[in-house]
């Protein structure tokens, strides 16, 4: 009997997963990027007027969300009440901040708003006290908590009765920062397990945002009266970078080594932000600045101390 002998079919071969950077470079590639963010606001400011800087950031922001939702074939989310909650988020996540930040940078140096970004940890450990009922006190907590906010006062002069800076702008700077952990606790409590990714999350955010801005900045700012070059560039680059792909980055970093790990990018922020104001914007620097900075990243890093992160989808930093 004589056996018919079929052509073997082969089989495709398996696909090679796309070669990803180091996460420690991703790390760094992000701590630079937020880093640099208020340099680059305070270069906006010098052309543009603070809403309309944010409103610049936010629309160049969310493009860059807009183009990865589409590469991605994801879809922004459904149901009226989601899009209400994300409208509170969008508003104390980034309207509120990016708008005080550019504001506190008409009258204070970048490296001194970032800073005051650093005590947004020491915040949101307080904050967390009063409205999560989960989480609660350590000595080593309330002890961070305690010595970040006497690294507050030591980067402010508190002892020279804050001489040389301007209080108006320190104060929107510091509610900046007091104002990602009242939305951080606010998407913990409304927005948690919704079952859509961060991607879709986060860019429906930024378009609430973006929208807010839209209003706002007509009424208060105008239409710019000229076109500066550098300024538009630095909003750019603020929005796309710090905005956009920021976000990006943290999400895979997250994904890959963890919420703990990739929040570590938070310690490095104000050390970036001073070398830069300091070396690029030639901004002055008293011996009052880093040591305190010191004192608010130790105070912070001990509020961190046996915390669990389970804050969901964040923001787009300083």
């Amino acid at each position: 009997m004589s056996t018919v002998t079929t052509p073997r079919t082969q089989s495709p071969a398996p696909a090679r997963p796309r070669a990803r950077l180091d996460w420690r470079l991703r790390f760094g590639a992000l701590s630079l990027i937020w880093g640099f963010s208020f340099l680059l606001i305070k270069v906006g400011t010098g052309g543009y007027a603070p809403f309309q800087v944010t409103l610049g950031r936010l629309v160049f922001g969310t493009a860059v969300l807009v183009a990865a939702m589409a590469v991605k074939r994801e879809r922004l989310p459904r149901g009226a009440r989601l899009w209400g909650h994300m409208a509170v988020a969008a508003f104390f996540l980034n309207a509120l901040p990016f708008s005080l930040f550019a504001y506190s940078e008409l009258t204070i140096p970048s490296t001194l708003a970032g800073i005051c970004n650093a005590t947004s940890p020491l915040w949101g450990m307080a904050l967390s006290l009063v409205a999560l009922s989960e989480d609660r006190p350590t000595r080593v907590r309330v002890a961070g908590l305690g010595l970040g906010f006497l690294g507050v006062l030591t980067v402010l002069g508190a002892w020279q009765g804050f001489h040389g800076l301007d209080a108006t702008g320190t104060a929107m700077a510091l509610l900046a920062s007091l104002s990602y952990p009242v939305g951080w606790i606010y998407v913990r409590r409304t927005l948690t397990g919704t079952g859509h990714s961060h991607l879709s999350m986060t860019g429906a955010q930024l378009l609430l945002a973006t929208l807010q801005l839209a209003v706002v900045t007509p009424l208060f700012a105008g239409l710019p009266t000229h076109v500066s070059l550098v300024p538009l560039l630095a909003i750019a680059a603020l929005g796309a970078l710090g905005t956009g792909l920021a976000v990006l980055i943290q999400y895979g970093l997250v994904a890959e080594v963890g919420p703990t790990t990739a929040q570590m990018v938070t310690y490095f922020i104000p050390v970036i932000a001073t070398a830069a104001g300091v070396a690029i914007l030639g901004e002055s620097l008293r011996w009052t600045t880093p040591v305190g900075a010191v004192v608010v990243l130790a105070g912070a890093a001990l509020t961190q101390v046996r915390q669990r992160s389970a804050w969901g989808w964040r923001r787009a930093r300083g």
